[in-house]
């Protein structure tokens, strides 16, 4: 089982360390913290967008296509009273010279994102205190 130790380094920080890496999260200056790191939400909401991106970055490398004007955003929008996110919505801005053939298999491969999967069948989450 893959494992992710966290740390308390003050305020409301919260880091993760996974493989070798530390992941930093703070809360903005509103809910106490001191805005030095995107929240763990904002971490959740852009692993979806850079799990798309990493697939349409494969696309074009595997089929040897130029990135040059290749851009992706996602917006979002939370329900007023659950706060809890509704939609989500990934656009590809592909380069000019993209060829037409490939614009719904490059929308295909972005929706394979491991991230968005885990989303349509979440794992089993426990809690437990020693």
């Amino acid at each position: 089982m893959a494992q992710i130790q966290l740390s308390f380094p003050g305020g409301q920080k919260v880091n993760a360390l996974m493989r070798n890496f530390e992941i930093k999260t703070d809360q903005p200056v509103p809910a106490g913290g001191e805005d030095t790191a995107p929240t763990p939400f904002e971490y959740f909401l852009s692993s979806l967008a850079t799990c798309a991106g990493i697939y349409v970055l494969n696309f074009f490398l595997e089929r040897k296509l130029s990135t040059q004007g290749l851009a992706m955003t996602a917006d979002y929008s939370r329900n007023p009273e659950t706060k809890l996110v509704e939609s989500y919505d990934i656009e590809i801005v592909l380069p000019k010279d993209f060829p037409e053939k490939y614009k719904s298999a490059v929308i295909r491969t972005a929706e394979l994102c491991t991230v968005k999967k885990h989303l349509h069948h979440p794992p089993e989450i426990r809690v437990s205190a020693k």
